[in-house]
């Protein structure tokens, strides 16, 4: 595939870690907004609940569970001849609630072992801040993008 590309096409893949990490509540990962978001359907819309439901499907919380299988993940990455992996950080991970002083170090333990991983099959990450998934407490506290307390 490379011999038909130019030098520097970035050939790789793209993830979002609302969609694709799961693991929604391990080593101290906050709830985000994507967690509490239900599955929908062509005749029942999603919906945000401000608690759990048993018997309801929250596809964020699960996901594709690349929490517990990067290393498997990236190697297939590795295996298409991926040069570059486009991911998200997940906001509530670093910070649960969104309000901490200091960041869990937990979470960014686990960013630091799948950059690892990355760099053991010459991947180069492309990192984006956040994708969509505001921590759940600061919707709780500020209403979410509404305020602009949580700008700063």
């Amino acid at each position: 595939m490379h011999s038909l590309l130019r030098k520097d096409f970035l050939w790789g893949g793209a993830t979002a870690a609302n969609q694709y990490e799961g693991a929604w509540d391990v080593d101290g990962k906050g709830p985000s907004i994507s967690d509490m978001c239900t599955n929908g359907s062509r005749t029942t819309p999603k919906r945000v609940t401000a608690a759990f439901e048993e018997d309801v499907l929250y596809p964020s919380r699960e996901a594709a569970d690349f929490y517990h299988h990067y290393k498997e993940d990236i190697a297939l990455a590795a295996e298409m001849g991926f040069r570059v992996f486009r991911m998200s950080v997940n906001w509530t991970r670093i910070f649960p609630a969104g309000t901490e002083e200091a960041p869990n170090e937990a979470g960014l333990a686990f960013y630091d072992k799948v950059f690892d991983e990355l760099k053991k099959y010459d991947i180069e990450p492309l990192v984006t801040i956040s994708h969509y998934e505001i921590p759940y407490g600061l919707v709780e506290k500020y209403n979410g993008w509404y305020d602009r307390e949580v700008e700063r």
